[in-house]
């Protein structure tokens, strides 16, 4: 099927305005995206923040009536925005996007390898994982930074909690690392429902990869390993559960914090831990420590 777009650069004050007309315009789909390569690094809880300037893109088959979805655009709308019609490369865009996922190499042994390409080391620790499942592919720095600790670490026989599990990729690394089972929480039951399928992807059976909603968690629950890559403030929040649930001599990994977010991070957690230097990429840190009591 043939599709066309029509772009608008729009301010973040007009773009929800933009969205709802174009809704009604029976377009097939609406995205907003950043017009002027403004980061938008860590929104605050319940918020959705968009950049200063966006670009707004909406798709139409190419039956659609242009000159009439322009007239009654400019109707309903009070902004009069730049705007572009746009015909859309016909592809399969159900497998277009796949490719920009590529293996990735985390460490000395681990790989990260979408499910559809062969692990270019056969005698690597390969994890194949589905990227349309989404919650987590190992690109961004905070998931690499985890990644690359988890590769570092003595994780045979042990015990590892991953709190904020998303994709589960964080758990099942650990399991094809040597671990021997893994308690993945989050509170997202789609992200329980993605680490179990991304587990049995990787032949882990249920009972070495078991997940939890936060208020399901056993009250005795306690690992050696704790991995934590969500954010900073539910790090600060949650400081008193995460290092409750660690085990004495345990270690700990911090991620999803910016760089300046350091000290406030790791502050709640100091009477326990005992902090290695940080590891940095891109602005995003992460954290790693032992429990001392």
């Amino acid at each position: 099927m043939q599709w066309i777009q029509l772009i608008i650069l729009s301010s973040r004050h007009n773009s929800q305005e933009i969205e709802a007309a174009l809704v009604a315009l029976n377009a097939l789909s609406v995205t907003i995206q950043d017009a002027a390569d403004q980061p938008i690094l860590e929104p605050a809880v319940g918020e959705t923040p968009l950049w200063d300037q966006c670009i707004v893109t909406a798709l139409f088959s190419t039956t659609v009536d242009t000159k009439k979805v322009n007239a009654q655009f400019n109707a309903t709308t009070s902004s009069s925005p730049q705007m572009r019609w746009e015909q859309l490369e016909d592809k399969d865009w159900s497998q277009e996007w796949k490719k920009h996922f590529n293996p990735l190499k985390c460490g000395d042994r681990l790989w990260i390898c979408p499910s559809w390409i062969a692990p270019p080391d056969p005698q690597g620790v390969n994890l194949s994982l589905d990227p349309g499942l989404a919650f987590g592919t190992g690109s961004h720095p905070t998931t690499h930074l985890c990644l690359r600790w988890l590769d570092k670490q003595d994780l045979n026989g042990k015990t590892v909690i991953d709190y904020g599990c998303g994709s589960g990729i964080l758990g099942i690394a650990a399991l094809l690392l040597g671990a021997k089972q893994v308690i993945a929480v989050d509170n997202d039951p789609q992200a329980l429902l993605a680490s179990r399928d991304n587990a049995q992807r990787n032949n882990i059976t249920d009972d070495r990869l078991v997940t939890y909603l936060p208020d399901e968690v056993p009250k005795d629950l306690c690992a050696e390993v704790m991995v934590a890559n969500i954010l900073a403030a539910p790090l600060i929040e949650l400081a008193p559960k995460l290092s409750a649930m660690t085990e004495t001599n345990g270690l700990l990994c911090l991620a999803g914090l910016l760089d300046r977010q350091i000290e406030a991070v790791s502050a709640p957690y100091s009477g326990h831990f005992k902090f290695s230097a940080p590891a940095i990429q891109s602005e995003w840190a992460q954290l790693s420590a032992q429990k001392l009591t």
